[in-house]
């Protein structure tokens, strides 16, 4: 099993990276410009029915892991890790799934607890999706958002690459400091995906407790 699975980060209570420590400074009013590009790469990716491709995962000890990501809106992602990891992380839009192929060993989190979820709507809208911070290069645009769950506040920083609109990466930071780093490549979109890749026959799994 993976020492810190992409989704037992997630589900954990979040602070935004230090690159973006914008929380002591006093809000302020997004500019026009801003909003526009906000806007743009939210009806972008909307329009963006499946998309298909590699991921790279690194932690703050720096271990590493890579996979293959499927996802189709509304609601649907799968990561299938490489091996020697049998583990896949699921939702099929009612909630997101740990598998482990090997062990035959399920736990879930409630898809409404899982920042990435505005990302696998319909018609993402992401100046209404809890924004708390923005942060841009001549290359890139970060957008913070902001979660309020039992845990505490949830924070996800989403990270697109401003000519293609696209996501490319996103950091998550967990309240003792540890990070962790998701990053796309080789993607291909509105690929033909199989539904049979979506398709998870939860009583072939053994329920077990999620991590804390």
């Amino acid at each position: 099993m993976l020492r810190r699975s992409l989704l037992a980060l997630m589900a954990t209570s979040l602070v935004l990276p230090a690159t973006l420590s914008l929380a002591q400074e006093e809000p302020r009013r997004l500019t026009e410009e801003e909003i526009a590009l906000i806007n743009a790469i939210s009806a972008h990716n909307s329009q963006i029915r499946t998309m298909a491709g590699r991921f790279n995962q690194i932690d703050t000890q720096g271990y590493r892991a890579e996979g293959t990501f499927y996802l189709e809106r509304p609601g649907k992602i799968r990561f299938r890790y490489d091996p020697p990891s049998r583990q896949e992380i699921m939702s099929i839009g009612q909630g997101f799934y740990v598998i482990d192929r090997k062990e035959k060993t399920q736990y879930a989190y409630p898809q409404d607890k899982i920042p990435l979820r505005q990302f696998l709507d319909e018609k993402i809208d992401l100046l209404r999706a809890g924004l708390v911070a923005i942060s841009q290069s001549d290359a890139y645009l970060e957008l913070t958002l902001q979660d309020e769950t039992p845990a505490g506040t949830v924070r996800i920083a989403l990270v697109f690459d401003k000519e293609s609109q696209e996501l490319v990466q996103w950091v998550l930071t967990s309240p003792d400091g540890s990070e962790l780093t998701f990053s796309l490549y080789d993607v291909e979109k509105d690929v033909a995906i199989p539904a049979s890749y979506f398709y998870l026959n939860i009583n072939d799994y053994n329920k077990i407790d999620a991590p804390e």
